[in-house]
């Protein structure tokens, strides 16, 4: 299974609420922190919607 590697690039001054929450909702506090996380449909999701502040780097497990 892969995982996904989100790292915050953009500030969340000036998104909506909405977005701070999902921002939050998948681990990340500072411009610059990262996660891995699992690829499942509700993270993708989540990224996807914040697509516009996030780098994602997919990582394969052997």
């Amino acid at each position: 299974m892969a995982n996904l590697k989100v790292t915050l690039l953009r500030s969340t001054i000036g998104c909506a609420e909405r977005v701070r929450a999902t921002v939050r909702g998948l681990g990340l506090r500072k411009i610059g922190s990262s996660r891995e996380l699992e690829n499942t449909p509700a993270v993708r999701g989540m990224i996807k919607s914040v697509l516009h502040l996030v780098q994602v780097e997919e990582n394969i497990q052997s």
